[in-house]
């Protein structure tokens, strides 16, 4: 299956549509990472706070693909922001990984009450200049925490990962990332509790194209521009989930599943200006 892909601000790209791995571990882990693999996802994205970097690592040698056709990306969690600490984490999660680089590493959540944040980013920008690291880029930043970091060593990141999903569409987030250039993607990207499989916005665009109501949002994600990264141990649905290339939702449908949006959208509260993960 040909996956489209975007081209980032430092030139390297990154397929359309990734596999998240939260909270895949242990053998079953192990064995829904390789079968991910073998459905045809080449971007795989874990983090320190997942605990499952070894699992990764053991799921891309056991799928005996090259490492230059697999991108893997993690992230930095809050207690490891420190640019010494930062260092120390990256080269952990390479030995975890079994890897000798990252293609995309990322800053988890800013917990800007540690104010460390900007620590963090000046260590990804040296350490991609050391070629651990081939793309750098963030998670959960607001406007305010990419200027910080911008201004602070003129470097941009290349991504933004972001909670989005119909019912928190972040219009206001993924102009802020489309005007600086940064390609945003989507963390929880078909939303949880609720999921919003049963809008009529959704259904109604699943029986018109013939696909599953998942396979709607996630080409909902692909014609916004910004790449999700679903989760799913099941390989029926793993390959569904990277089935939506296929077809095209009309600008009607766009609207209507974008208008699901709610003020109180996010699953948990999770407010980048408060909410902290060490």
């Amino acid at each position: 299956m040909a996956i489209p892909t975007h081209t980032l601000n430092d030139g390297n790209t990154l397929p359309a549509i990734g596999f998240g791995t939260y909270p895949l571990k242990g053998e079953d882990g192990i064995r829904a990472v390789t079968s991910a693999l073998e459905a045809g996802y080449r971007l795989i994205d874990t983090a320190v706070n997942y605990e499952n970097e070894r699992e990764v690592g053991e799921a891309l040698r056991r799928s005996g693909l090259p490492r230059d056709q697999v991108q893997v990306a993690s992230k930095i969690p809050g207690r490891h922001h420190g640019y010494d600490d930062a260092i120390r984490s990256t080269h952990e999660s390479l030995e975890r990984l079994g890897l000798d680089h990252l293609d995309l590493h990322l800053i988890h959540w800013p917990n800007p009450s540690v104010g460390k944040y900007h620590e963090a980013w000046r260590a990804l920008v040296d350490l991609r200049k050391q070629g651990l690291v081939r793309s750098i880029g963030v998670s959960n930043f607001t406007s305010e925490h990419l200027a910080r970091i911008i201004e602070d060593t003129g470097v941009t990141p290349a991504v933004n990962q972001l909670e989005l999903h119909p019912y928190f569409p972040q219009q206001q987030m993924r102009g802020v990332d489309a005007d600086r250039g940064i390609l945003t993607e989507a963390w929880s990207p078909l939303g949880k509790r609720p999921t919003p499989f049963e809008e009529p916005a959704v259904t109604d665009a699943a029986r018109a194209h013939g696909v599953t109501p998942a396979q709607v949002v996630l080409r909902w994600h692909v014609q916004l521009g910004s790449l999700p990264i679903p989760k799913s141990a099941n390989p029926d649905r793993q390959r569904q989930n990277l089935d939506v290339f296929g077809f095209e939702l009309t600008d009607d449908e766009v609207a209507a599943i974008t208008a699901l949006g709610r003020a109180n959208g996010r699953r948990f509260g999770g407010d980048p200006d408060t909410h902290e993960e060490m």
